[in-house]
């Protein structure tokens, strides 16, 4: 059954939300969807072989039909955004992932590390009275040391109190605590301590040990990862979760990622957004793999909402879909944008043509149009309330 407790749930969407439909009219001509359609009206959790027919039926309309039902069930017509800026403090790396774009070695002379005061005027030039989060990831830098990263958390609540930090992915965690002798629960109690207030998802990539050691050898595979976002859910941490697809994987991969997240959102309930990244081959040793479609990208988001039962939020990232298929896929099963996002290196570096950032405007444009009603939210999904020259999070 799909989990109501918890996973970010916020008042405004439990008001909202429609209430369940006993046998609305579904058609396709995919007869495998027909079983797949009957326990989504019952509520009942899909399978391995579910998820297999969804990512191969050729019917993509009646896929993402079906989890546009279960978006409406949850959410009704609200999709959320929120006003952030990102921040990476690095792109210096002892990683050599072949999906990277981003990461340059010690010495490179593209390479960049920020001193202190320059990452915090960094975060204060993109920085109004409407921000609410700081999104914090890097590379796995050889040479600073865990306090860096500490002091460089405690100096963003010092000059922005009111900012909610969601910093450092599983990976990064896991990287810090080695380097300091530290056991992933020391690393976790030391970042909470200094300000750290929540996780992004990035570096999950796919969990299958065939792909990771072809893409991304040099990371913690993905039972580490599964375990530190555990540790981390466990310590009071919200996370989000996400998947790179679009390069070496097939559905068996993808099916098991995801099953893997629920397995672990089941036993955390820590999760509060799961996030689709579509690869992007420019500028990576995958270069001469092809960049995703439009049709790979929705059924992707569909999917993922069919799947993910005990996710409260399926994100479709702009910055990595373009603006255009995001919107479409907020009839897909996608209830969130992302946000304001100001200043993207990552994907930018990987050939993603898509703006730095978008206006609170642009983006209540987007919702607006695909029929959605904008609801502007902080980190943890409380929506936020705004006049001309101040704002307030409503609790």
């Amino acid at each position: 059954m799909i989990g109501k407790s918890g996973n970010g749930y916020h008042k405004v969407m439990q008001a909202k939300r429609s209430a369940p439909t006993a046998s609305p009219a579904f058609r396709t001509h995919d007869s495998r969807l027909e079983p797949i359609a009957a326990k989504v009206f019952a509520q009942d959790r899909l399978s391995f072989d579910d998820g297999m027919a969804l990512y191969q039926s050729s019917d993509v309309l009646a896929v993402g039909w079906l989890a546009n039902h279960v978006r409406e069930r949850m959410h009704g017509d609200l999709t959320y955004f929120n006003v952030n800026r990102h921040i990476n403090p690095t792109n210096v790396c002892v990683a050599a992932c072949k999906l990277c774009a981003f990461g340059r070695k010690k010495g490179d002379p593209n390479g960049y590390t920020m001193a202190l005061e320059e990452a915090w005027t960094s975060a204060a030039s993109g920085y109004s009275e409407a921000v609410t989060e700081f999104h914090i990831v890097g590379g796995l830098h050889p040479d600073l040391p865990l306090e860096y990263f500490l002091d460089l958390v405690k100096g963003l609540k010092e000059r922005f109190p009111k900012v909610h930090v969601k910093a450092f992915t599983m990976v990064e965690v896991a990287f810090l605590a080695r380097r300091a002798k530290l056991t992933i629960n020391e690393t976790l109690d030391k970042l909470r301590e200094a300000g750290v207030d929540s996780m992004p998802g990035g570096g999950a990539e796919i969990f299958s040990s065939r792909v990771r050691s072809i893409i991304c050898d040099h990371k913690i595979d993905g039972n580490e990862w599964l375990e530190t976002a555990r540790l981390a859910h466990k310590k009071g941490f919200k996370s989000n979760a996400t998947m790179l697809y679009g390069h070496i994987e097939n559905d068996e991969d993808r099916v098991d990622h995801l099953l893997k997240l629920r397995a672990v959102q089941d036993e955390t309930g820590g999760f509060q957004t799961f996030i689709p990244l579509a690869f992007h081959p420019e500028n990576t040793p995958l270069d001469h793999l092809p960049v995703t479609t439009g049709l790979t990208d929705i059924r992707q988001i569909a999917v993922s909402r069919l799947l993910l039962d005990n996710f409260a939020h399926v994100k479709a990232y702009w910055q990595m879909l373009t603006p255009k298929i995001a919107q479409i896929a907020l009839r897909f099963g996608a209830d969130d944008l992302d946000g304001t996002v100001i200043e993207e290196k990552i994907y930018h570096d990987a050939g993603a043509t898509t703006p730095q950032g978008m206006t609170r405007k642009e983006l209540c444009r987007l919702i607006t149009e695909a029929g959605r009603i904008p609801v502007e939210r902080d980190t943890l999904y409380h929506a936020v309330t705004r006049t001309e020259t101040s704002f307030s999070v409503a609790v």
